[in-house]
């Protein structure tokens, strides 16, 4: 069980918070500008969430061609973001909007894989994945980002817009659904 927090761990947390938001903005608005290393921070810092909003709403095969195509459009049209601390959740639109797109463009059978390419992923992964993707947004999107790309609670609340106590109602939600869903627990 974790101690209660202090006062002032409550305080320096806020106050790192606020800097990791002000740094945050401050990296969008000189993208904005065409800083490009600017971009590379926010590209790195965002990726895993854009992946697994592509991973919750569009599958595996295309995930991560996906991500690519959203970084790709939010440089493009990173002038007319008007909230440089909206970037998170304007960016996580995006990749929901080019998930959307990508379910209604006729499907092309992929090219077979080469020989020393990554094995695909294991049958029991593919299971949940299409588990996970059976479920409302809010859930399979939080649960992708908290299960596949590995991010704690306040990691998901800071990159989606949600607050932390939606972030838990989410996944404390969205794992019973899914327990559910693979057969491991009873609704």
């Amino acid at each position: 069980m974790r101690p209660p927090a202090t006062p002032s761990s409550r305080d320096s947390s806020a106050a790192s918070a606020a800097d990791a938001e002000g740094a945050e903005r401050g990296w969008v608005e000189r993208a904005a500008a065409g800083d490009r290393g600017a971009f590379q921070r926010l590209y790195a810092r965002y990726h895993s969430s854009v992946r697994a909003v592509a991973l919750a709403n569009a599958g595996w095969p295309s995930a991560d061609d996906i991500a690519q195509d959203v970084f790709l459009r939010a440089w493009e049209r990173l002038p007319q973001l008007r909230d440089p601390g909206r970037f998170g959740p304007w960016l996580l639109q995006i990749a929901r909007n080019r998930c959307v797109d990508h379910h209604r463009r006729p499907r092309v059978v992929d090219a077979p894989i080469e020989r020393g390419a990554e094995a695909p992923p294991v049958a029991e992964a593919m299971e949940v994945l299409r588990a996970i993707q059976a479920l409302a947004p809010a859930y399979r999107e939080t649960l992708a980002m908290r299960l596949v790309e590995g991010m704690s609670g306040p990691e998901i609340a800071a990159r989606t817009g949600l607050t932390p106590r939606s972030v838990r109602v989410n996944l404390h939600r969205g794992m019973k659904k899914l327990r559910a869903l693979l057969g491991e627990e009873t609704p």
